[in-house]
């Protein structure tokens, strides 16, 4: 989980994983209106670590950034766990990330990453420190002004689901993705209790096109497997669903579902239309399988120019192909911020 504070009561929080690309739309929105500068990275360079991946928003919450003159994303805000977290520190931003979270909490537990329910656990710490810092009414303002976001999903299926035979022998797709549905719903329900009241949400990417996933189940072939990409268009569909029947039940609520699934596949499937050159294998290391720990500059046969690629990691696209999807974004979060 991510929160970035900005000048008066909007905030952003980007919660579990790829937050990176939630920043990049929510940045671009603000920028066009004339509202933040330019303030973000430019350096092709991928996160090289696990502090960095937190850096980048693989799974984060975040608080608020403030420039002098201008209301600009200038700077990644420091991992909630650091030292660089403390104090009016906080007040700049501070970030919950863990790789490889899920909805399911057992899939974080696997790669000893950070669950949702811990994510959570923290930011109620977070929003304990913020009140001390600047009184109740006001945080209370800010949490109610934020702007939430929250990607997760596709570590429940590659990285245990489809690779788990005490899951996959005992539920079918449809079956764990409705397990997958109540921690959801019930993370949405306690976000709201905690005050608040504007949330968004990425579905599932085209699961069967990732480089490792395509490693691991597609027999060979280099193509992207269609029964993953089934499971990925069956999960988005409930999350559609559960995403309306939740903002009819609570008052005041804005939950917006931003579909990543059709961008990301064109520039899969069409990758010079967008600028790049290889979809196939990702930028790091052998571009098949690797991710987490595993990627970073010196891991062997790491690509020199990552903005060629649609994919850093096994399971994560490049900082080039997250503003691209950023763009093909915009207008499904204006009503978030209006």
């Amino acid at each position: 989980m991510k929160v970035l504070l900005t000048k008066g009561a909007r905030r952003y929080e980007f919660l579990s994983s790829a937050a990176f690309l939630l920043y990049r739309i929510f940045e671009t929105l603000y920028r066009e209106e004339g509202k933040i500068s330019r303030g973000v990275r430019e350096s092709s360079t991928e996160p090289s670590n696990r502090m960095e991946m937190q850096k980048w928003g693989r799974s984060n919450l975040a608080t608020p950034t403030k420039p002098a003159e201008y209301l600009g994303f200038t700077s990644y805000p420091p991992a909630y766990l650091s030292k660089d977290a403390r104090g009016n520190a906080l007040l700049t931003g501070a970030n919950f990330a863990s790789a490889a979270s899920g909805f399911f909490d057992r899939t974080a537990n696997l790669y000893r990453a950070i669950p949702l329910t811990q994510q959570l656990n923290y930011y109620r710490e977070y929003q304990t420190k913020v009140v001390n810092l600047v009184g109740k009414a006001k945080a209370n303002d800010l949490f109610s002004g934020a702007i939430h976001l929250l990607t997760a999903g596709s570590s429940d299926y590659i990285q245990n689901y489809y690779i788990n035979p005490l899951l996959n022998r005992i539920y079918t797709p449809d079956q764990f993705s409705d397990i997958l549905m109540r921690s959801y719903a019930t993370f949405i329900q306690n976000l709201y209790g905690m005050g608040a009241r504007r949330i968004g949400v990425t579905t599932l990417p085209p699961t069967g096109c990732l480089p490792a996933a395509i490693t691991l189940f597609g027999a060979g072939s280099n193509e992207c497997v269609a029964k993953l990409n089934q499971d990925a268009i069956a999960f988005n569909n409930k999350l559609n669903s559960t995403s309306q029947s939740l903002q009819n039940k609570m008052p005041g609520l804005k939950l917006v579902v931003f579909d990543i699934y059709q961008p990301l596949l064109d520039m899969i499937t069409k990758p010079t239309d967008t600028g790049f050159f290889e979809s196939r294998r990702a930028c790091c290391g052998t571009g098949t399988l690797e991710t987490s720990l595993l990627c970073n500059a010196r891991a062997l046969g790491t690509c020199a120019n990552a903005s060629a690629y649609v994919f850093w990691d096994g399971f994560h696209p490049s900082e080039s192909a997250n503003q691209v999807l950023a763009g093909s974004l915009l207008s499904q979060g204006v009503s978030l911020i209006s």
